[in-house]
Order: structure tokens, then C-alpha cells, then sequence
């Protein structure tokens, strides 16, 4: 029972130490606030602090380390039968449901990475570990292809940049409107792009097509950055 008591207080006490920063961050800015700031208005010691987050910026994302165990786990757990790029774009869905079950942070989080350079570099770095996630499932599933690295690294980064251009539209209208349908639309496009055909049809013989060997050769030259921009470019980004 000792046990029990202890790790049901755990969550509060993270909790309150993540309202507490940011309730510290919203009114005195970011880099004015230090960690025994944050304690001492959470009525905690830094031990305490320091034990759900390795430093302040941990804090500003504190939900990122399980929604990647949650998709590398869901990824996981695919069958041989799931088409990869429906399996993915499924993954990345978690990602906004996790945004979405709390607007209100989601915004305030935001709104607080764009004024602050070092917290817009910690979270690019989180963005690279979920399309390097979704690019190391995909590599595996299409190790067989001769265009399997090349394709994986590709479309992992389109569905990314899918699911940025969704959820970045959604945060600046202030969390208002359903996320989880603008990420849909999102991937969509990704998924009539790479598939070339309906997604119902399954993966089937269509995945090693000539045909669609050939849209990947015509962009071998190209450089794999520049077919990102583009995607991202057809889904409205500047």
C-alpha cells in the first residue's frame, strides 16, 4: 500500500511542476525563469524537479518521450499484411490525438517555441526522432526494394512534414477546429502521392510496380531535401 501511495502522488507532482513553470513562463517569460523558480512555486525540492525532467526545457515537452514509446510500440506491432504507408500515417495520428487532448497547453507551448530559439531547436530535434522512427520501420518493411532506403527516408519525411503543416495550422487558429480531421486531409495527400492508388486496394503488387519504381528514379538527382520542400510545398507551406 506504501507503494501504491507514492506512485499515485507521482503524477500530481509532475504535474504541478509543469502548471507551475508554465504559469512562471507565460508571466515572466522563459529564460527569466530558473528551475528554483519553478520548485518553489510547486512547493517542491529540485530533487523533486529533476527526477521527472532532466532539465527546463524537458519540462516545456513532457509528453514527447511517451508518444514515441506509444508509436515505436504501435509500430511494432504491425503485420506483415499492413501496408507500411497506411501503418505510418496511423502511427502519426497518435502524435496529434496527444496534442489534441489538451488544446490549451498545446497552444501555450507553441506559442512559447516561437519566441524562444533554444526550445524551436529542442523540438526540431524531437521531429527528427519521429521521422527517424517512422523511417527505421519503413526501412525494415521495404528492405527487399532496391529503392527501399531511398523511398523510407522520403516518405517518412513527407508524412512528417504532413502532419506539421496540420497541426501547425491548427495552433495558430488558437487550437479552434478538429485537428485530427486537418491531419487526415494532410496525409491523404501523402498517401495518393506515394501510393498511387486507392488505399483500400491494400499494398498488393502495385507496391513494387515498375511504374512507381520509375516516379522515385525520375528524382533520383534531386536532392532528397528539395522533394521534401515540395510535398510540403503542395500542402500549402512557404
Amino acid at each position: 500500500m506504501g507503494t501504491a501511495s507514492t506512485n499515485s502522488t507521482k503524477p500530481a507532482m509532475r504535474d504541478s511542476l509543469i502548471a507551475a513553470a508554465f504559469q512562471l513562463f507565460l508571466e515572466r517569460g522563459y529564460e527569466q525563469t530558473t528551475v528554483d523558480d519553478i520548485v518553489t512555486l510547486a512547493g517542491v525540492g529540485r530533487r523533486s524537479f529533476f527526477r521527472y525532467f532532466p532539465s527546463k526545457e524537458d519540462v516545456v515537452f513532457p509528453d514527447h518521450e511517451q508518444s514515441l514509446a506509444d508509436m515505436t510500440e504501435f509500430l511494432a506491432a504491425s503485420a506483415d499484411t499492413d501496408d507500411p504507408l497506411v501503418r505510418i500515417c496511423d502511427a502519426t495520428r497518435l502524435v496529434m490525438r496527444m496534442y489534441a487532448e489538451n488544446p490549451t497547453f498545446s497552444v501555450q507551448r507553441y506559442r512559447l517555441t516561437r519566441e524562444v530559439t533554444g526550445l524551436r531547436t529542442y523540438e526540431l530535434s524531437v521531429v527528427w526522432r519521429y521521422e527517424k522512427t517512422l523511417g527505421d520501420y519503413l526501412r525494415t518493411r521495404w528492405a527487399d526494394r532496391r529503392d527501399g532506403t531511398l523511398r523510407a527516408n522520403v516518405v517518412a519525411a513527407s508524412v512528417v512534414a504532413a502532419h506539421n503543416h496540420a497541426l501547425r495550422h491548427w495552433l495558430r487558429s488558437g487550437g479552434e477546429g478538429d485537428p485530427l480531421a486537418e491531419v487526415d486531409r494532410a496525409l491523404d495527400l501523402v498517401r495518393s502521392t506515394w501510393c498511387g492508388e486507392p488505399v483500400e486496394g491494400g499494398a498488393g503488387s502495385a507496391a513494387e510496380d515498375a511504374e512507381d519504381v520509375v516516379v522515385v528514379i525520375t528524382k533520383r538527382s534531386t536532392p532528397m531535401w528539395r522533394v521534401v520542400r515540395e510535398v510540403e510545398s503542395s500542402l500549402g507551406e512557404s
